[in-house]
């Protein structure tokens, strides 16, 4: 696992580079234009943002854990990071689990937990979560009978170690810490400028 960019393999380097250099520039072109294009799977974050510029959102991620989460550009944000520490499964599982919650029909309920078993609970899964034997066999005896609370305690152990480990370490990523940078510089650089300045025709 990566930790340090003193200890990154060259591979997980170049990921790093590319999630500050694509995050830089969302936030340079979030706070130009809301229309501008070509920013990949950001973009659709920008226009989401209606309470809170881009700058006071990135700030407040550092607020606390709930705060990023809660934040569709914080999610992305904080993916993209953990997609350097080749750890992302753990909040793809989650985002998974939030989703499912919203399922009504039983048919789909049933098909999607066990789709969301095979891929992140089950041993040796393609993107298994790292959780303790007995949850992994409470949430198999938890889908004879799928409800969308079936997975609460696999996903609730899974926040908490994203919370307690993965999240303390994007706060202090070179990558956070400089976008957290730039965004306060936006951020006074708005607040002290004049809100009406004369005209110059």
């Amino acid at each position: 696992m990566c930790r340090t960019l003193a200890t990154f393999p060259n591979t997980c380097l170049e990921r790093a580079k590319e999630f500050k250099t694509r995050l830089g520039i969302f936030l340079h072109k979030s706070e130009l234009s809301s229309d501008t294009g070509g920013i990949s799977k950001f973009e659709w974050a920008t226009k989401h943002s209606k309470e809170r510029s881009f700058s006071e959102d990135v700030l407040g991620w550092k607020d606390s854990f709930d705060f990023l989460l809660n934040s569709k550009n914080g999610v992305a944000a904080f993916h993209a990071f953990l997609k350097t520490e080749f750890s992302e499964e753990n909040l793809e599982f989650w985002l998974a689990c939030e989703e499912f919650k919203k399922i009504r029909s039983a048919t789909k309920l049933a098909s999607r937990a066990h789709h969301i078993f095979d891929e992140y609970i089950r041993s040796e899964a393609p993107k298994e979560v790292n959780i303790d034997h007995e949850t992994r066999e409470l949430t198999k005896t938890n889908l004879q009978a799928a409800t969308t609370s079936c997975f609460d305690v696999a996903q609730g152990k899974t926040r908490t170690l994203m919370e307690k480990d993965s999240y303390p370490r994007f706060l202090k990523s070179p990558a956070y810490r400089d976008l957290a940078a730039q965004a306060s510089a936006t951020s006074t650089s708005a607040s002290n400028s004049s809100p009406a300045e004369p005209s110059h025709t």
